[in-house]
């Protein structure tokens, strides 16, 4: 129990303890969190609807119909008509043959990919892929291979460095839920029929938010025809609990066979699944709840325009405010509660050490009044604490860690200097911890607004290092170690929690 202790002060020192936050009430435009009355900027209640009248009678309603437990896994006798329903609603939203429901996100993603990959398969995925996607690919035991954010020319060179794998899956989420950016989907796809690879895209945070009609990103790019896989949740646009996954019916019968975080988990619960058939009915019978995000999306952005921010001018409902400095990140999101407006600091392992920021997301029933005022109220309280707005929008502002040029990159990783796959050179979201040079580090960057002895009190880099899975005393190559490997899988180190604050 010491050494638990220990490790709590060591968080608390780094300014990466975590705490509950209680709020009272629905997750509506306006809480009270902790007793006190806040304008909530940090849901994904994209659309408004998890307080939504209609949404709520229909979770009540279930209730009572079919009770508060589908109290056994969907291969028993967890299979309700309610399930049933919602997945031909879901199947039809996404122009797909079929869909099957899971409890969560994270529980659709780690069973999907195990079921679809395993020893002998190779599965491709975003650098900043969601832990969910982290761990399901660490999980199915198939080789990974990590490629640059978005970089199809990397992806591209990781296809060509592994031919000849049984089954090949490119994997990546359509919205990137802490950068705000979209995945180049129609170039994976074509990388994806030039090496025979299937294609699996989580679009939780694209789901009722972009695309015709809320439909996501897929739709967007009008590749519904195109990918092998979709992933979805109903906790955030859908304003209920749980995960969907729609495919061919082929592919959805094989899930159910083989997904393992389906086959052992009790079934969504009835008032869950009726609520969002009821959210996803609302989508589609008033699709003007989209517009009025991407209006309040554009009304925040420019507020914090106004106030020097460099954020772009997009409709996208999740804007990142880069801080750097897990203190100083912590300060503003506290001094921001007081005023009435809270955000929420997203710290490592949720996003690679130096990247520290605000992240904070709009919802449809947010009015513009409250927007302009909050994105002031963040402004003034930046200043006040000696950051520079102007520094703290975009987030191709440096990570923390030069990135190597590519022509090297490869040259190390051809030379058995780096290893591309598995737990390779670089981190990211899901992997919990910065890009690993050969050594650790001997210092961090200094934090926007913050002076060198300020970031040296912030900063103890042996212990964060540590903290994040590294041995700061062996070279990157004796850490990357095959995912196929017997090595121990790490929490903390394979998959940090990039929704946890």
């Amino acid at each position: 129990m010491r050494e638990l202790a220990s490790e709590l002060e060591q968080l608390e020192q780094m300014g990466l303890r975590r705490r509950l936050r209680l709020i009272s009430g629905p997750q509506g435009p306006r809480v009270l969190l902790d007793g006190k009355p806040v304008l909530l900027l940090c849901s994904n209640n994209y659309l408004g609807l998890a307080d939504h009248p209609r949404v709520r009678e229909a979770a009540a309603d279930a209730a009572t119909r079919w009770g508060v437990s589908a109290s056994s896994s969907r291969l028993v006798c967890g299979s309700m008509t309610i399930h049933r329903r919602l997945e031909e609603q879901l199947a039809a939203f996404k122009g797909t043959e079929s869909c099957v429901l899971f409890g969560s996100g994270y529980l659709a993603n780690i069973g999907t990919i195990g079921a679809l990959v395993g020893p002998g398969d190779v599965v491709f995925s975003d650098e900043l892929n969601h832990a969910s996607i982290v761990d399901g690919c660490r999980l199915s035991r198939a080789t990974v291979v990590r490629y640059r954010h978005c970089d199809m020319a990397h992806l591209e060179w990781c296809m060509r460095a592994h031919p000849g794998a049984r089954n090949t899956l490119i994997v990546t989420d359509s919205v990137f839920s802490m950068d705000a950016d979209v995945a180049p989907l129609a170039e994976i796809v074509e990388l994806a029929d030039a090496y025979g690879a299937r294609v699996m895209v989580d679009e939780a945070h694209a789901t009722g938010a972009i695309g015709p009609g809320g439909r996501g990103a897929v739709a967007e790019a009008g590749l519904e025809d195109e990918i092998d896989v979709l992933v979805g949740t109903l906790g955030k646009a859908l304003g209920s609990y749980g995960a969907f996954v729609c495919a061919q019916e082929t592919t959805v019968q094989y899930l159910i066979n083989r997904a393992r975080s389906l086959i052992f988990s009790t079934a969504p619960a009835p008032p869950a699944v009726a609520g969002a058939l009821a959210a996803l009915e609302l989508l589609q019978s008033r699709p003007h709840r989209v517009e009025r995000l991407r209006k309040a999306a554009r009304t925040l952005r420019g507020g914090l325009q106004r106030e020097g921010f460099h954020v772009p001018e997009t409709d996208m409902h999740i804007v990142p405010l880069l801080v750097g400095d897990e203190h100083a990140a912590m300060s503003l999101c506290q001094a921001a509660i007081e005023q009435g407006v809270f955000v929420q600091a997203i710290r490592p392992p949720s996003v690679p050490a130096g990247t520290t920021r605000l992240r904070m997301t709009v919802m449809a029933s947010h009015t513009a009044s409250e927007l302009r005022e909050a994105a002031r109220v963040i402004g003034t309280l930046a200043r006040q604490q000696g950051l520079q707005p102007a520094m703290m929008g975009s987030i191709e502002v440096e990570r923390g860690f030069e990135r190597e040029p590519r022509e090297e990159r490869e040259e190390r990783a051809v030379a058995g200097e780096i290893v591309l796959s598995a737990r390779g050179d670089r981190g990211g979201y899901g992997s919990g911890r910065p890009p690993a040079p050969a050594t650790a580090p001997t210092h961090l960057p200094e934090p926007h607004g913050a002076s060198a002895e300020q970031d040296t009190e912030a900063f103890d880099v042996q212990a964060l290092w540590s903290a994040l899975g590294a041995d700061s005393d062996q070279p990157a190559t004796q850490q990357a170690l095959s995912d196929s490997s017997d090595a121990p899988f790490d929490h903390e180190r394979d998959g940090g929690l990039r929704e946890a604050a």
